[in-house]
């Protein structure tokens, strides 16, 4: 797969067996590469992507081989009304045969709407590589896996580049083609500067709780059409955001979110804020996939109390915390409020993840540990 096996793989290639699966994620995060790789494993698979002519007049005149054994559809949310199109693939389908949709932005939103594809799919989200991944791929240290993903991001195509400097140019390149193609299928052509220098804002401000009522004034935008902005950009997964974690979900809602990137490497600001990030990516990742792969109503928050003070994140299943986790680069010293939480939720594991830490202890209810290592034993 290149250079690299996907963790999702095995999975993936488990579900194809019942029903058919829905693969999603960020742009250039190697679906496509995924599906072919997952393809090349059945007798006579066949590849059909809807950007290229040919494939796209074999789907609308539905001429694919009916002996394939497994049919890939990539890209198929660009085809218009695409649901109902695909229903009847899928039920008319020949015995036996498999199918393997892949997409980016809208599968999401629309995976959470009504639809007529109900009971008929099992769906994955592909993911930036991860710590864990890269060690189980080429054998390095998760030291050595975490510095890489903070030099490069996790997207493939930075990440195994031979020099810093062709991940710079795919980086410049990704940013302008995500702008310039995907978001002007959700908004206007007059939009897309004021969307360029709202992702710029966004950029430096990575971890902190975002006003947009601040933003709306430096924009000269309404906080409508700037919540608006958030949404597309989080559809498109050029961002996630993590809201607050809160006993009184209305009250969640309310409160600022914190932005992050799905790509590290956009990431403006020290090694601090750029580590915080990676550990988002992480955490985000290992909470869909035990979604994915087990139905969990995962989420990931943080914890923020009237006093300002705050825990960067909290892992929840069905709105419970499962564990917290505090990012630092080099201060081994518990929080005093990180200790107070793990005392309140004694059930929940409660992490400092040191970046450049000479040993691991058990302090009280906190594990002081090396974020490397913590991070290479996440589910995916």
């Amino acid at each position: 797969m290149g250079d690299m096996d996907r963790a999702l793989a095995p999975f993936i290639q488990a579900d194809l067996a019942r029903k058919m699966v829905f693969l999603s994620g960020p742009r250039q995060a190697g679906k496509t590469t995924l599906a072919r790789w997952l393809a090349s494993a059945w007798p006579n698979a066949q590849v059909l992507n809807w950007d290229v002519a040919a494939d796209r007049r074999v789907m609308l005149d539905q001429s694919w081989s009916p002996t394939a054994h497994l049919v890939v559809f990539d890209e198929l949310h660009k085809m218009a009304d695409w649901r109902a199109w695909l229903k009847g693939v899928f039920d008319g389908r020949r015995e036996g045969q498999a199918l393997l949709v892949t997409g980016s932005a809208r599968l999401d939103i629309f995976r959470q709407s009504g639809e007529s594809l109900a009971g008929r799919y099992f769906s994955w989200r592909l993911h930036p590589v991860t710590v864990k991944e890269w060690v189980a791929t080429s054998g390095v240290t998760p030291e050595a896996a975490l510095a890489r993903i903070l030099e490069r991001g996790g997207f493939p195509e930075p990440f195994l580049a031979d020099q810093p400097t062709d991940a710079e140019r795919w980086r410049q390149l990704y940013l302008e083609g995500v702008i310039r193609d995907d978001i002007l299928e959700f908004s206007r052509i007059g939009e897309i500067r004021a969307m360029r220098v709202f992702v710029d804002m966004l950029r430096s401000r990575v971890g902190s709780p975002l006003s947009l009522a601040s933003l709306t004034r430096d924009l000269q935008i309404s906080p409508t059409t700037l919540g608006r902005y958030l949404e597309i950009l989080e559809a498109l997964h050029i961002v996630f955001t993590v809201r607050p974690f809160h006993r009184n979900i209305a009250r969640a809602l309310l409160k600022e979110p914190k932005v992050y990137f799905f790509d590290t490497g956009l990431v403006q600001g020290d090694e601090g804020v750029r580590f915080e990030n990676a550990c988002a990516t992480m955490l985000l990742r290992h909470a869909h996939f035990l979604q994915d792969s087990a139905g969990r109503a995962m989420s990931l928050h943080y914890v923020r109390d009237k006093e300002g003070r705050e825990i960067d994140f909290a892992l929840c299943e069905n709105g419970e915390p499962l564990g917290f986790a505090e990012c630092k680069l080099s201060d081994p010293m518990v929080p005093t409020y990180l200790a107070a939480i793990a005392e309140r939720f004694p059930s929940a594991g409660a992490g400092l993840l040191v970046r450049y830490l000479r040993q691991s202890e058990q302090r009280g209810r906190v594990a002081v540990e090396r974020a490397a290592d913590w991070l290479a034993r996440l589910s995916a």
